[in-house]
């Protein structure tokens, strides 16, 4: 994948809905169109940039979770940047190693564990689109999000 590709995807008459995100590098864009969305159940906006990082972000009623795959892409990345200074996360060094940062259990209670989102960040051999395939499939909107990502 060398593009930028998000969705949101929300719970709604007992069945997930998805939407793709227009504008997946401006953060305030996300949020927008992820608060638009939020139902009683949330809503959540998986976002993946380029074959670099990608970031998960859940709006549940006025409590907003967000977290970023690799944090150290908040050196060249003005949307990683963005994310980490609103997370109020110390900004990475040059040398420091590539790792999550932000509410990393923001899925737990929709049965994707903390250790789960890490084991999958941290997994060389996965892009960005496929981390957050397997976050759709494990949420249970996985075909949902696979038709919109391959009809983009």
């Amino acid at each position: 994948m060398a593009e930028d590709f998000g969705i949101i995807a929300w719970h709604e008459d007992g069945r997930w809905n998805v939407a793709e995100i227009t504008h997946a590098r401006d953060l305030g864009s996300i949020m927008d169109q992820l608060n638009s969305q939020a139902t009683n159940g949330g809503a959540i906006a998986l976002v993946a940039i380029e074959e670099d990082y990608f970031i998960v972000a859940r709006a549940l009623g006025s409590h907003m979770q967000m977290m970023i795959s690799d944090v150290t892409y908040a050196l060249e990345s003005d949307l990683a940047t963005d994310l980490i200074e609103a997370l109020d996360l110390p900004f990475p060094e040059e040398d420091d190693d590539s790792q999550p940062g932000g509410d990393i259990d923001l899925l737990a209670d929709l049965g994707m564990s903390a250790m789960e989102l890490e084991a999958l960040c941290d997994d060389p051999e996965l892009f960005p689109d496929e981390q957050l395939d397997a976050i759709a499939s494990k949420l249970g909107f996985g075909n949902q999000f696979a038709e919109l990502y391959e009809g983009q």
